[in-house]
């Protein structure tokens, strides 16, 4: 599905997140450190700025165009975020391969809901005014 041009910024983040998810997936007790690493690099360089966009100015973005606050896909992203945000945070040189592993599945379901449920929904439910808007805000906050 061809993604809108306002929200492709945040599709291409998403492309690095899998990647970073795919090193922890596939961490064992020899590439534990180095899918660590790789990890950390991603989640301070675009993770952690890609939640706080999507925090504040993409989920507001489509309230105030009138999606339902209350939908249950805001509070999934949402709660996704506290539970990535935490894991990554907790997340240190010793971990076990399968705690990499649990963090690298759900960073990765985290990023199809995004793509396969939420973007669509975003896109269906935003007018294009309202959407190009977005898109304009989204550009702002990923520039600063």
């Amino acid at each position: 599905m061809e993604r809108a041009p306002e929200l492709r910024p945040l599709s291409r983040d998403h492309h690095q997140a899998l990647v970073a998810s795919l090193k922890l997936r596939r961490a064992d007790e020899r590439t534990a450190a180095e899918a660590v690493a790789h990890f950390q690099g991603f989640w301070r360089g675009h993770g952690e700025r890609h939640f706080e966009i999507e925090e504040a100015v993409l989920l507001p973005g489509y309230v105030r165009g009138g999606g339902d606050p209350r939908h249950e896909l805001v509070a999934r992203v949402l709660t996704d975020h506290v539970e990535i945000r935490a894991a990554a945070r907790g997340l240190g040189p010793g971990a076990e391969p399968a705690e990499l592993r649990r963090l690298g599945e759900r960073l990765a379901a985290h990023v199809r809901l995004e793509e396969d449920e939420l973007f669509p929904l975003i896109e269906r439910e935003l007018d294009p005014e309202e959407l190009a808007a977005l898109g304009a805000e989204l550009e702002r906050a990923e520039a600063g």
